[in-house]
Formats: structure tokens, sequence, C-alpha cells
């Protein structure tokens, strides 16, 4: 099984789960997104891997978010993603994918679910 933490390592909560799946003698591809972007093809499946909404994966609590008003009632799910993809500091962070299914470790302990 092939697996993937999108990571940032200045993110606390990600570099504990990197060091949980490590611990438990797996070794995922690192994808540092914020050097690498997703696609939109990417975030959405991403998104339908989560089982998420945009919404729900969007760090709302970014000053990005407000500055660009990603809360509005009129803002569309296509924004929110583009955004993320325009500015991936916008991502709920980390996420372990398999390629089927993907868990945001918020707790970090979420990951663990994967393998």
């Amino acid at each position: 099984m092939s697996l993937v933490l999108f990571h940032n390592p200045r993110c606390s909560k990600s570099r504990q789960a990197l060091q949980l799946l490590e611990e438990k003698g797996v070794q995922p591809e690192i994808r540092k997104y914020l050097e690498a972007p997703l696609t939109i093809d990417e975030l959405t499946d991403l998104l339908a891997q989560l089982g998420k909404k945009p919404a729900e994966l969007i760090r709302q609590g970014e000053d990005l978010y407000k500055e660009l008003k990603l809360g509005a009632a009129e803002v569309t799910e296509e924004a929110l993603i583009q955004a993320m993809v325009d500015h991936p500091k916008l991502i709920e962070r980390p996420i372990l994918s398999n390629g089927k299914e993907a868990r945001i470790g918020r707790p970090p302990e979420q990951v663990l679910e994967l393998i």
C-alpha cells in the first residue's frame, strides 16, 4: 500500500503525525504541499477520499481566509478549491492518503486509521 503524507514540516501536528507513522515502521511518501501545490484535480480527488466538502478542509482561522472573504455566503465550492490551490497554506494539515481513502491528522493519531 502506497501512502502519501501531505506535510508541512513547520506544523507541529504534521510533525507529530509523521513521527507516529515512523514509530509504526511506516515510511510514507512525503509531499510538501506548500512547495509542490496540489492541482484542482488532485485536491478534488483528495476531498472525495476524505468525504469532505471544501469548507471542511480549508483553514478558516488563517488571516488569508478572512482577507479573501472566503466565508461569505456567495463563495462557491469551486472558489474555495481554487483558493486552496492558489494558496496551499489554507489547506488543513496533515493529510494521509492511501489513494482510496484519506484522513486529516487532527488529532495526529487519526492518520493511523489508514495503516
